[in-house]
Parts: structure tokens; sequence; C-alpha cells
């Protein structure tokens, strides 16, 4: 029996897909497979039986990744499950960086109780008069399933839209309309574009990439969209560029202390996949995502090991999480030949500092040569499958 444990609540129909070989536990210290959304588990204590984390969403800041995967832990995310309702929320964002909605609901709001706010109107309207959309131009950086997305839709609003990402996947580019310019040079978004929304990781590379060094490169009047990552945009950077009339809305999913209540800032809490749908497909995809991996040993979308499939197996299975280092292989399956077992298919695959092998043996492997393939020096899990 598979114990799994949730940190956050699971939507039903993703917790729903566990079969009997599951069963939930209310105890983090004894579950070999974890279920979370935003609850933070840096400071967790992470067990020798947990074997995967299954992140209901795509952001993993809240997990310690490098320490889950020293434990030969698996981490997988849900890319693109949550993807429509992010980019249903930068359309929103759009309309409201362009016209002044809230200015307008507020003011309507505020004269609630004037018996003449009808014939006030039509005086008060013409100061919440903003511009369409349409003919302008869309720089979206960032094309991956949530960007590309944005992009498309902006292409369909009549907009000219600007698309960059150096590290766009097969995949992306397949689902981007041709319609979209690709720019390979992300400072020509700042020249050229009227509106600027960023969809990209947070890494040490894209932390504060919006910032002065951008905004002098922007033209006056641009309107700045983050429903990605709080971290892209620096805040004081931010702060100045809106009092100088460079940025002349700032709409983000992410507010904080320092930008919240700032002029010409639209602040959302944080509700780019706070929608039914979307959590309902990060639960689906992530508990499918544990069961393959718990099943078969097969990892798709994990974010500290690589992606790898070696189907379902007829024969004996195990699997290793091991260090990117040459020479395992050929440890692995001598120490397999020297119990007489025939390796009948293997494949692995490396990712950063970690990799993943997938050993088909013609016999059941016993704990001795699980034991022997753990002792190995650079080897961190060995599970047996079947």
């Amino acid at each position: 029996m598979i114990k799994v444990n949730c940190l956050n609540p699971i939507a039903a129909c993703g917790m729903d897909l566990f079969t009997d070989n599951y069963e939930k536990t209310e105890d983090f210290a004894e579950a070999e497979a974890v279920l979370v959304r935003s609850a933070a588990m840096h400071d967790l204590e992470l067990s020798d039986k947990l074997l995967a984390v299954g992140r209901a969403g795509a952001g993993v800041n809240n997990i310690p990744l490098d320490k889950c995967a020293e434990k030969g832990i698996v981490v997988f995310n849900t890319p693109g499950a949550n993807a429509n309702g992010v980019k249903e929320l930068v359309v929103a964002g759009l309309l409201l960086a362009s016209r002044d909605l809230m200015g307008g609901y507020n003011w309507v709001k505020e004269n609630a109780a004037d018996e003449n706010i009808g014939k006030a109107v039509e005086k008060q309207k013409s100061k919440y008069a903003g511009n369409e959309v349409m003919g302008k131009k869309l720089g979206v950086i960032g094309l991956g399933a949530i960007g590309a997305k944005v992009a498309n839709i902006g292409f369909r609003l009549g907009m000219e839209v600007y698309g960059y990402d150096p590290y766009v996947s097969v995949d992306a580019a397949w689902r981007l309309s041709s319609h979209v310019k690709h720019i390979t040079n992300v400072e020509d978004i700042y020249k050229e574009c009227d509106y600027i929304t960023v969809h990209v990781p947070a890494l040490d590379s894209t932390k504060g990439m919006i910032n002065k060094d951008a905004f002098a490169l922007m033209k006056d009047g641009v309107k700045i969209l983050n429903f990605a990552r709080d971290i892209l945009v620096n805040d004081d950077d931010m702060i100045e560029a809106l009092a100088s009339g460079k940025v002349a809305k700032y709409v983000t999913d992410f507010p904080n202390a320092k930008i919240a209540g700032v002029d010409n800032v639209i602040t959302l809490p944080h509700l780019g996949a706070s929608t039914a749908e979307s959590e309902d497909n990060c639960a689906i995809m992530a508990v499918q995502e544990i069961m393959e991996f718990i099943e078969n040993g097969n990892i798709k979308n994990s974010v500290n090991y690589p992606s790898i499939d070696a189907g379902v197996t007829s024969d004996y299975r195990i699997t290793v999480c091991h260090k990117n280092i040459p020479n395992m292989l050929t440890q692995f399956t001598g120490h397999i030949s020297a119990k007489g077992i025939n390796v009948t298919s293997m494949i692995s695959k490396s990712k950063g500092d970690w990799a993943y092998s997938i050993l088909d043996i013609s016999e059941s492997a016993d704990a001795a040569l699980l034991d022997e393939i753990l002792a190995i020096d650079g080897v961190v899990k060995v599970r047996k499958i079947k």
C-alpha cells in the first residue's frame, strides 16, 4: 500500500484517480508520495521513505529541489495545467491597463447614493477614458505553456505580437501562432512594445530582469504585466518608473507591502490559477505523474530529475537515482550480471548534476542486489518496481 500525504487540499477529481493500492495519510513522515500546492516544504524533515513530490501547479519555489534530489526524491510539477486560467487573467490585465475600469468602478461605488448619478456620469466618464489594445504592440517574454497562449490571444485581439524566448521548446513552438514575431533579443521588445508581459520562471538569471536598465529602453507610457513571479520585477525601479511616467500602468498578481497601493499599480491577490478548472487540471496531472512514477518508474515533468519513459515492462524492473558522473551504468550492470541476471533493456538520462536509470532485468532483484547498487558511490536511491 502506497501512502500519500496532502500538504494542501487537492481537488477530489485528482485524488479519486488513486486506486486501492494507495492510501491517504495525515502523517508526512510516513508518506511515500506527497501532493502539495503552496505549502512551504523547506523546513520539513524529508523521510527516507519519500519517493516523490507532486506540485499541483507550475512554480516550485516552496519545495527544496536540491535537498530532494540529494535524497532521490523526484519532484514533479504540472506545466500547462493552469495555463488557460492564467491566460484569461492576463487578458483581463491587458484591459485593466488600457481602460481605467478600476477608477470608473470606484467612482460609481463612491457616488452610489447620489440620486443624480445618471447625469453625473456624463460629466465624469471622460476622466476614465483609456485606449484600445487593437493595433498596439504586445511583447511576450517567455513562450512556455502560458506565454504561448497569451501571444496567440494577443494576435486574436488585433495586436501586433512580439515573442521572446531563447529556450522555447519544440512543443511550445508548435503551439505558437505563425503570426507571432519571434524576437531574438529581449531589448527589441523593450524598445518596440506598448505592452510587455513576462512569463518566465524565477531563476538567478531572471530575478529583477524588469529594472531601471530595461525601463530606460522602453517607450514612455509603456504598460507592464506580471503574472509570473513577483521577483522578476525590481519594485523600487518600478515605483520610480511609475512616478516619472515611463510606465503608465503596472498590473501584477503579486501584491506586497512595497508595491500595493502605489498609484497606477493594479494588484491582484495571486488569482492567476485560482479557478476551479485550473485546480482540477493540476490535481489530475499531478496524481497521474505520481502514479506513473510509482507503478512504472517513468518520469514526466520533473524539475529535479530528467524526463524518461521506458514504457510498461513485461520483465522485472529497478530504477536508480544517482549523480551524473561517468561509469555508473557499467557498475549497475556489473552487479546485476554477477548475480547471473540478464539486463533485457535499460535507459539512462541526466539533468544537471543528477541522472536517473531504468533497468529491465530477467529475474526479480533481491534485497542484496539492491543494497549492492545503493552502496555504489553516487547512488542515492534504488527502487524495485516489480
